[in-house]
């Protein structure tokens, strides 16, 4: 019998949080039931969950399954991270020190930094240097207890090269046991060669439209299509020319929105019907209203904040009191969160968006698999849902985002088989 069809039963854990419910994006009162249970075990056959329920019951269903340990941990959904960059090349820890100094994103964005610097660097590397590269950056971000991970383009600026990116990932999806879901951002900048005039600009979107997206979906590289809808990168009219072509060639969309100005990112993504709505630190009064009123999870990525040094952040609890599902991810970048730690978003959730542990463990596992469409069997320890647990060296689930900065992760497992299990007995 394969790893993947022999039963197991998870016992021994002083929580199960499930986060079991509606197969979709919570929002507002939904947010704060992380559904804890205590006293039960959790049946896996086949790569789902098929079962939570007391251990003796369990025992008796499935009596050829192998029993794994918890040792009182925390067992849960493995976190979703929804939104990071994973590759690229060198690091960019020279543009903190430039901050530092005084200088902000756009300055340092004009003379020649940030996303431009990785897009001249990514340029001049192999398929298998990037491949290797992210592939021990990803094995790192799992180690917290990820078990699903988006991953974008976007520093490539070019067919040849947003293409080499998409394979990267592609190529990880295959090498690596967790969860990857590729998007397209080719409108991640306007590149540096295409600034010089209107028309020259024009020629790079309209080869974002006619030329990449087509050939992103032909080679059925990317889930998503992602644009930088932000003042001095994408407008709202191009941004939503560039969305509505990748909708149409098959792709489902997602925006990174109002991030340092309120510039209609988040109403153009409500207009839309975008999947989500990234980033949100400066969204407009009406950008909040627009998005209540739909489906688009805002993925809220304060690691960034931080790292920028900003002291405002996106308006989580104005969100939730609208009715907006709220998701929590890393931004994982070379440049503004060079982080793989989503445990620790988590507790800037809790100090810095004024969330409660519950509002954030929502948005790490079911509304971060909603903000990837993938809730109907991603994100909860439910009967039908995918197998993807995290076990956590805690006690009390509050512990995780109190733990800041610290690794608590002892086991995950995807589609049922184990990807890290540290010391864990498995019999």
């Amino acid at each position: 019998m394969s790893e993947s069809a022999t039963p197991l039963i998870f016992t021994n854990a002083s929580q199960v949080v499930t986060c079991a419910g509606p197969a979709r994006a919570r929002r507002g009162v939904e947010m704060s039931d992380a559904g804890i249970r205590t006293g039960v075990g959790v049946a896996v056959e086949d790569g789902r969950v098929v079962a939570v329920d007391v251990p003796t019951s369990l025992r008796e269903r499935f009596p050829r399954a192998k029993e794994v340990d918890c040792r009182q941990g925390v067992l849960m959904p493995g976190l979703v991270d929804s939104h990071t960059h994973g590759v690229f090349g060198r690091p960019r820890y020279e543009e903190q020190e430039m901050r530092a100094a005084g200088l902000d994103y756009m300055e340092i964005a004009r003379r020649g930094g940030g996303i431009h610097s990785s897009v001249r660097d990514l340029r001049t590397r192999s398929e298998d240097v990037l491949f290797e590269l992210a592939r021990a950056r990803l094995t790192r971000l799992a180690s917290f207890g990820t078990t699903t991970v988006e991953v974008k383009s976007g520093y490539g600026l070019s067919l040849d090269d947003e293409l080499k990116a998409l394979r990267v990932i592609a190529r990880l999806e295959a090498a690596l046991p967790m969860r990857i879901v590729p998007t397209f951002l080719g409108a991640h900048e306007i590149p540096l060669e295409h600034r010089e005039s209107a028309a020259s600009r024009d020629a790079y979107v309209h080869a974002v439209i006619h030329e990449m997206i087509p050939a992103v979906a032909a080679g059925k590289l990317a889930r998503f299509a992602d644009v930088f809808c932000e003042t001095g990168v994408y407008t709202v009219a191009e941004s939503r020319a560039i969305l509505t072509a990748a909708r149409d060639a098959g792709m489902l969309i997602k925006l990174h929105a109002d991030e340092l100005t309120s510039s209609g990112g988040a109403e153009l993504a409500a207009s839309l019907g975008a999947t989500s709505a990234d980033h949100l630190a400066a969204v407009s009064d009406a950008g909040i209203t627009a998005l209540g009123q739909g489906s688009t999870v805002a993925t809220l990525l304060p690691g960034t904040m931080l790292f920028l040094g900003k002291t405002k952040h996106a308006p989580a609890r104005r969100f939730i009191d609208a009715g907006v599902p709220v998701a929590l991810a890393t931004d994982f970048n070379p440049g503004t969160s060079p982080t793989p730690n989503l445990p620790l978003i988590l507790a800037l959730g809790v100090s810095q968006l004024r969330l409660s542990a519950a509002e954030v463990l929502i948005g790490a596992t079911v509304n971060g698999a909603a903000a990837l469409a993938l809730a109907d069997h991603v994100g909860q320890v439910a009967p039908g849902f995918s197998a993807d647990l995290a076990l956590f060296d805690i006690r009390d689930v509050r512990e995780l985002p109190y733990w800041y900065g610290d690794n608590r992760c002892v086991a995950t497992f995807v589609r049922g088989k184990a990807c890290r299990t540290s010391d864990l007995a498995i019999t």
